[in-house]
């Protein structure tokens, strides 16, 4: 079925040479801020790396970020701290517009995986040197999304992971 996409969703992490166009990457941002955020409190911000110099200096910046030095883009969301009125709950909101990310670039055809950087405040460190931002308290890196055309097609892990052993009905299980 065409709109099950959702369940083709899966970490891309070899890509080819292929450039991003700049039109799917607005897409891709357009749908992460598209995401639920407690009170509506939208506390994100993003910067996009395209450079390839820059994409390998990125890649340095986490010993789990080395799929960011083959991607055509890299995304990088960032906690933005000042002026949220829940700030407890802005990673949640983060993790969800970086999920609408991951899914509107399998829509696109794209590949793309999520780097984890927050909490982790060494990579967070090194993530907020490369940006510029270094010494700023209210911008906060929270993950890299390395982005471009699959060079091939993993098989999706979606569908293997439902697990009805996992669900509870009214306190019982299924």
């Amino acid at each position: 079925m065409e709109d099950d996409f959702i369940f083709e969703r899966t970490s891309v992490r070899s890509f080819t040479d292929e450039p991003v166009a700049a039109e799917d990457l607005e897409r891709l941002l357009r749908a992460a801020m598209a995401a639920p955020s407690a009170t509506n409190q939208q506390p994100w911000e993003f910067w996009i790396v395209t450079e390839r110099k820059r994409l390998e200096e990125l890649s340095s910046c986490s010993p789990y970020a080395g799929p960011t030095k083959r991607a055509a883009a890299a995304i990088v969301p960032c906690i933005k701290t000042e002026g949220v009125p829940v700030p407890g709950m802005a990673a949640q909101d983060m993790g969800a517009a970086t999920e609408n990310l991951l899914l509107e670039a399998t829509h696109l055809g794209l590949g793309a995986v999520w780097q984890g950087i927050y909490p982790d405040q060494e990579r967070a460190d090194a993530v907020a040197r490369f940006l510029g931002i270094a010494g700023r308290h209210d911008i906060v890196p929270f993950a890299i999304v390395a982005v471009g055309h699959p060079a091939r097609k993993p098989a999706p892990t979606g569908p293997g992971r439902f697990d009805p052993a996992r669900i509870h009905w009214d306190g019982r299980r299924t």
